[in-house]
């Protein structure tokens, strides 16, 4: 199943990523744990801007460029992983797309101080990457194991984060292969809307 979505994704043309990217930033604001920072507080309103965890998109992931940066426009507090030797994240501070340098794999990571591993527990959102989700909200991913590290530091610190996987629309499907570790995500952002998960 990975084998096949890659595929897909490698077909796809660029306009087609570039334009994923900026639907997946209109959509943002239905994710109601979002939409109070883009859409403009209520009146009266005194809470503070939310941290959101997010990635860099590379190859033909939906870009995340435009998404990155209407949160980073509104306020909130985007961190951003940094790939450890060992395949682990930490993370570090979004301060716009000049202060990306070239990492290894063909990633882009932030140039700023780092935060370490733990840093992620601090977010409210929690932005992953994936190849599929399913209606239960298993998440699909590379199979590199770095998310799995990141959502079990999440569990074991009681952190009360929301996962949202973001996909193109065919990659919400009916099921994918679950594992007895696998943590279900809350929602899937793709260009037509966002899917809530029970689970």
């Amino acid at each position: 199943m990975r084998r096949d979505l890659l595929e897909v994704r490698r077909s796809l043309p660029a306009d087609v990523v570039a334009a994923t990217g900026e639907a997946l930033a209109r959509r943002a604001p239905e994710l109601g744990e979002l939409a109070p920072y883009l859409t403009g507080p209520p009146a009266g309103w005194a809470g503070t801007a939310p941290t959101v965890a997010g990635y860099v998109s590379v190859g033909g992931e939906p870009a995340t460029g435009p998404l990155l940066e209407r949160l980073r426009a509104a306020g909130v507090r985007v961190l951003l992983p940094v790939l450890l030797p060992d395949n682990d994240l930490e993370w570090a501070l979004y301060e716009g797309p000049e202060r990306l340098v070239p990492a290894g794999w063909g990633l882009r990571e932030p140039a700023g101080e780092r935060l370490g591993p733990e840093a992620v527990t601090e977010a409210d959102v929690v932005l992953l990457p994936g190849l599929a989700v399913d209606r239960r909200g298993v998440r699909l991913g590379r199979g590199g194991g770095s998310y799995d590290r990141v959502l079990a530091r999440l569990e074991r610190a009681g952190a009360r984060t929301s996962l949202v996987v973001l996909l193109y629309d065919d990659e919400v499907l009916q099921e994918v292969p679950a594992e007895p570790h696998d943590r279900r995500v809350h929602a899937a952002v793709t260009p037509s809307g966002v899917h809530r998960f029970s689970g």
